[in-house]
């Protein structure tokens, strides 16, 4: 059982910046970030566009390095991995939910969500379509297992790419704005589902521009201009 705060802090940011440099000099995008995100926590990233949202999420997942400072996740520091590391922890230890779903449109919605399986090796080959088919489950969408991503709905398909980033049990789950693209019903309906994730000891980290949708998180993080102006 962990019993320290050290022990169980999942994300570490430790000033963090992030600069870009543009045809119009040096833009920093992340200014001096240190965040500390605990195990279990279900936490929303929210502020305007521009702010940094989506860069900061690029940050912990490895996406992205930063320009300085240090990015420890999941027990790893993350900015000291070469890019064949990142692949190999982000397959593990952490699952990346898209606006847009990101489903291989080739593909059935089964063998979508075997595909993590496939490139970890986290699981036999003979448990992984068990695996998958069990996840469609969870999700709700058990009958569309093979049906391709074109002939599901957006929340079809967005519960797809959630069960997809279930595959290799990761302890962190990252979305970027996972309902901007779904109307109010259906986005309610994913969040629902988030909530149940981590009850069941999943840890969440959103970006949002739904505000009704941040509220229901248990820590609120607001961005402007790369800064942390306020925590709730």
């Amino acid at each position: 059982m962990m019993n320290s705060t050290a022990d169980t802090t999942l994300i570490e940011l430790r000033h963090v910046f992030k600069a870009y440099e543009t045809a119009a000099g040096r833009a920093t995008i992340l200014k001096d970030i240190s965040l500390r995100v605990q195990a279990g926590e279900f936490v929303s990233v929210t502020g305007p566009s521009g702010s940094g949202k989506s860069t900061l999420l690029n940050m912990i997942t490895g996406i992205d390095q930063p320009t300085s400072g240090e990015v420890i996740v999941c027990g790893e520091r993350v900015h000291r991995l070469n890019q064949d590391q990142l692949a190999r922890w982000r397959g593990r230890r952490v699952g990346v939910i898209f606006q847009f779903f990101q489903l291989l449109p080739s593909l059935t919605i089964l063998e979508n969500v075997m595909l993590p399986m496939d490139f970890c090796s986290v699981y036999r080959g003979s448990e992984r379509s068990k695996r998958a088919a069990r996840l469609l489950e969870l999700v709700g969408i058990a009958n569309h297992a093979n049906k391709l991503p074109g002939a599901l709905s957006g929340g079809e398909q967005q519960r797809a790419a959630i069960a997809r980033a279930l595959a290799n049990d990761p302890p962190l789950l990252v979305a970027d704005e996972p309902t901007g693209n779904l109307d109010t019903a259906t986005a309610r309906e994913i969040f629902a589902l988030f909530e149940r994730l981590v009850a069941e000891g999943k840890t969440l980290l959103i970006v949002t521009h739904d505000r009704d949708l941040s509220a229901r998180t248990q820590r609120i993080i607001r961005l402007v201009d790369g800064c942390i102006v306020a925590e709730q």
